[in-house]
């Protein structure tokens, strides 16, 4: 089995609703996640109360909405990979300075507790700015790892940063077998 974190970044919400779908449909058990502003925010990229219910819908369970429900069942489930995508620069900064504040953070932890991998499929502005020595930290973390990376808008925003969603389940495949997918980088 394995988890599926929702956080922020809710421009690339619907990028990982096709991964997740495609997930599903190639074989794999999940269970839903989702981080405390995905419960409550509403943009103009869509409703919160829509994404829970396309996103449990595809993976035919509830999902974990809290903390407390993270720490239990993330610790006593057996997740091969907690994949957390969207990723965003806060849920990142987190996790690379051990902060469990909200259910996908106390999942990380929990999951990196059980020593099974985490895949970040990262999303933000900043991937080259402030984000960049958090993105470096875990790097070189065990049971670690990133779905590939690329600029989304090299011209616009110099400085965001966007995993390539296609790769996410070979991503996924590799980090259970504790690969990182590489390049890291890709044009």
């Amino acid at each position: 089995m394995k988890g599926f974190a929702f956080c922020g970044s809710f421009c690339t919400h619907r990028d990982a609703l096709i991964q997740l779908d495609r997930l599903v449909n190639g074989g794999e058990e999940i269970i839903p996640l989702f981080s405390e502003k995905t419960l409550t925010v509403n943009t103009r990229f869509g409703e919160a109360e829509d994404l829970v219910m396309k996103a449990e819908t595809i993976c035919g369970r509830q999902g974990i909405k809290s903390v407390a429900e993270a720490e239990k069942q993330i610790t006593g489930a057996d997740i091969d990979c907690l994949i957390v995508a969207p990723c965003t620069g806060n849920t990142l900064a987190k996790a690379a300075l051990g902060i469990t504040d909200g259910t996908v953070p106390m999942a990380i932890k929990a999951q990196l507790r059980n020593q099974r991998p985490v895949l970040f499929a990262f999303a933000s502005n900043d991937g080259l700015g402030a984000s960049l020595k958090n993105i470096a930290a875990l790097v070189e973390r065990k049971n670690v790892f990133f779905v590939p990376l690329r600029q989304d808008d090299p011209v616009k925003k110099p400085n965001s940063l966007v995993c390539d969603w296609s790769r996410l389940p070979e991503a996924a495949a590799a980090a259970v077998k504790g690969v990182q997918l590489r390049p890291l980088i890709v044009s």
